[in-house]
């Protein structure tokens, strides 16, 4: 195993102190009935907290828009039966010690599969109401919807800073609302959140950056998610190279990001290889903006997240690709999801070198909260 100092090496994002560099990556779970976290929810979080998780990012949860949620069982953000039952999250997890953010989550058209007969109450909304496909299967948002939107969005971060939490992400990859405004075939808008260009689809979330760093104090730290497939092309890219990676990225953090979260299948699969062999996502995102940066993607296993959906188990194995990018300083932050999904002493284990006590991923573990 390459050196494990740098993985519980300390790091600050904006005024947050973190003990380690290990994030808890969002994982839906839908295990919130009415959208309302349980206790069992509250005791799932602390478990992570207490085995020395740095930073715990929640499952997506839904802002305050009637059809941002796609499942009748995944947590909402607002209202007060589920923010009371978030605020038994947070404070779980603050008395074991650990740092949590929730992720703010709206779906817009983009159904699940796990509920496929199930609707919301009025129809999906998204940026022109079109399906990968390009058919017409939603409502294509007015400009008083994406006003509402926007301000739920920082409603939510507001209610977030005061419940307790220790920052905010959004999510902004994975085909959901705010990526579905960055994508030229989704996004066939005709006014200020439309255009031509990656910058000009950017408005919506560049917005929804400046709403919520306008309600929250200045060291309360947004974390922004972002993948660059489209959702029908796993291997499409939204910023074509290098420079207009930059120019996104560099756009996104002057309106109040304070970390990129670069979602990939796989970590260790290049970005460009055509530039550059090497540098995954997160590793260009550090090298172009200097902001922190977060990995993810099968750390710590043989396959990707899609074939664990797909009914696949996935093989343990070693760290040290990842902690040798770290140790370089490629990314910040690493995200780990199905192994601590399925193992909440997944962290202690590592730290305390018990690598044999450490299981194969098996999909089981998706249908439970362990």
């Amino acid at each position: 195993m390459s050196n494990l100092g740098v993985l519980f090496s300390p790091y600050q994002l904006n005024a947050l102190n973190l003990p380690n560099r290990v994030v808890m990556a969002p994982m839906t779970r839908s295990f919130s009935p009415g959208g309302v976290p349980t206790a069992a929810v509250a005791a799932y979080y602390r478990r992570r907290a207490e085995n020395g998780v740095g930073l715990i990012i929640t499952e997506g949860t839904g802002i305050a828009r009637p059809a941002a949620l796609n499942e009748p069982d995944l947590p909402c953000f607002h209202g007060e039966a589920p923010l009371a039952g978030w605020k038994k999250v947070v404070d779980d997890v603050h008395a074991a010690g650990g740092r949590i953010v929730p992720q703010l989550w709206h779906v817009g058209q983009k159904r699940s599969k796990a509920a496929a007969d199930w609707v919301p109450p009025v129809p999906y909304e998204s940026p022109s109401g079109l399906s990968g496909a390009g058919e017409l299967v939603g409502h294509p948002m007015s400009e008083a919807d994406i006003a509402d939107t926007i301000d739920a969005f920082a409603r939510a971060a507001a209610d977030a800073e005061r419940l307790g939490f220790d920052g905010v992400e959004l999510h902004g990859a994975h085909g959901y609302l705010i990526n579905q405004f960055f994508l030229d075939h989704l996004n066939q808008r005709n006014d200020r959140y439309g255009g031509s260009t990656l910058l000009e689809r950017s408005r919506f979330a560049i917005e929804i950056l400046k709403a919520i760093r306008s309600v929250v104090t200045p060291g309360f730290p947004v974390i922004l998610r972002l993948s660059q497939w489209k959702p029908t092309d796993i291997q499409a890219r939204l910023a074509e190279t290098p420079q207009a990676l930059e120019q996104w990225l560099n756009v996104l953090a002057d309106a109040g990001t304070d970390a990129f979260h670069l979602s990939q299948p796989k970590f260790w699969e290049p970005a460009f290889p055509e530039f550059d062999g090497e540098l995954n996502l997160a590793g260009w995102a550090k090298k172009l903006t200097g902001i922190t940066a977060i990995t993810v993607g099968s750390v710590g296993l043989s396959t990707d997240v899609y074939q664990s959906f797909a009914g696949k188990s996935a093989q343990r194995t070693s760290l040290d690709g990842v902690l040798e990018r770290l140790e370089r300083s490629e990314f910040d932050l690493i995200a780990v999801g199905r192994p601590l999904l399925q193992d909440p002493a997944w962290l202690n284990k590592i730290r305390q070198r018990r690598f044999d006590q450490i299981a194969d991923f098996t999909p089981e573990a998706l249908a439970t909260l362990s």
